[in-house]
């Protein structure tokens, strides 16, 4: 199989290529603008004949139709995007381009190759839940984005689906909850409280810090896409999520139980102008695939932290 990853050198999108290259007998392009989150020291173990680095951006038009007809990938998997709800507060514009325009603009050059194309979203696109809700968003469940980098994925899902119906190219969608595991940046909840610690500093929560999120390890998303790519229907959506479901405070609270901190290293913070208040998928579609999340969650963050304490070079030249 040979596959164009987009965003590959960051987070979720690095650990994905090391997954494939471990269980399966593949190439990979991997293009990535190489922005403060694309990261060239997430893959710089990574090299060899089945792999290729292009740096570019999704939104430039020539370079994107050369690339998928001059290496005539199988499929493209898109992971390229701005993720994170406090940057979209402050610069919603390029939250739109990237994840709107520049998915629009894949799946044009897809459409002109006859490429396979598979997009990662969020769970965020079906909006909220109230923290005492027994509801679970489903793939039919309305979309209700309520920041501008939710509203950026629906819109980009949106663009998916059309030309799926339009075009009939061959699409599918995965929605996730929230990741955890190697290589996050540090802008992002977990590894920027558990490198604050590190560092001696107290770790920022926002008022609202019984809010919830649902958690899986990056691990078992990369294995539920994968599965997607093998088994998934065309032109179908799949929520990943594990049930796991965490508070802020929770989160904290583990962390420090970790490192063996006090709650003096917590300090509270003004929310966001719109901070969701939880998050939780229905998985049974894809889990009549065969998927089933495997990383049991103290496991995983232990093993999370501890990566973070040993690879403190890594992170200290991003913060």
């Amino acid at each position: 199989m040979k596959l164009l990853v987009t965003g590959g050198l960051g987070f979720i999108g690095s650990n994905f290529i090391r997954y494939m290259f471990d269980t399966h007998d593949c190439e990979i392009v991997n293009l990535d603008a190489e922005t403060y989150a694309g990261n060239i020291d997430n893959l710089k173990d990574i090299n060899g004949g089945d792999y290729k680095f292009v740096k570019g951006n999704i939104c430039d038009e020539k370079l994107v139709k050369d690339l998928i007809k001059d290496e005539k990938p199988e499929v493209v998997v898109n992971f390229a995007a701005e993720s994170h709800n406090d940057r979209a507060e402050k610069d919603p514009g390029i939250f739109v381009k990237t994840n709107v325009l520049g998915t629009q603009n894949l799946l044009d050059a897809c459409r002109k190759n006859k490429t396979r194309f598979h997009h990662i979203s969020t769970c965020e696109v079906y909006g909220d839940l109230e923290l005492d809700s027994k509801d679970k968003f489903s793939e039919e469940s309305r979309y209700n984005p309520k920041t501008p980098y939710n509203a950026s994925k629906a819109g980009s899902d949106h663009v998916v689906r059309a030309y799926f119906h339009t075009f009939k190219l061959p699409v599918t969608i995965s929605n996730c909850g929230n990741n955890y595991g190697p290589y996050q940046h540090p802008e992002k909840l977990i590894p920027l409280f558990v490198t604050n610690i590190l560092e001696g500093k107290k770790v920022p929560l926002f008022k609202s810090s019984q809010n919830k999120r649902e958690w899986i390890h990056v691990l078992d998303h990369c294995k539920a896409v994968d599965l997607i790519l093998q088994k998934g229907k065309i032109g179908e959506t799949y929520n990943i999520g594990t049930g796991v479901e965490k508070s802020v405070e929770e989160i904290t609270d583990k962390i420090l139980e970790i490192l063996e901190k006090s709650s003096d290293m917590k300090e509270y913070v003004p929310d966001r102008l719109q901070h969701d208040k939880r998050y939780l998928l229905d998985s049974s579609k894809i889990e009549e695939l065969g998927w089933k999340a495997e990383v049991e969650f103290s496991d995983g963050m232990e093993k999370t932290v501890e990566w973070y304490k040993e690879n403190e070079d890594w992170w200290k030249k991003l913060k």
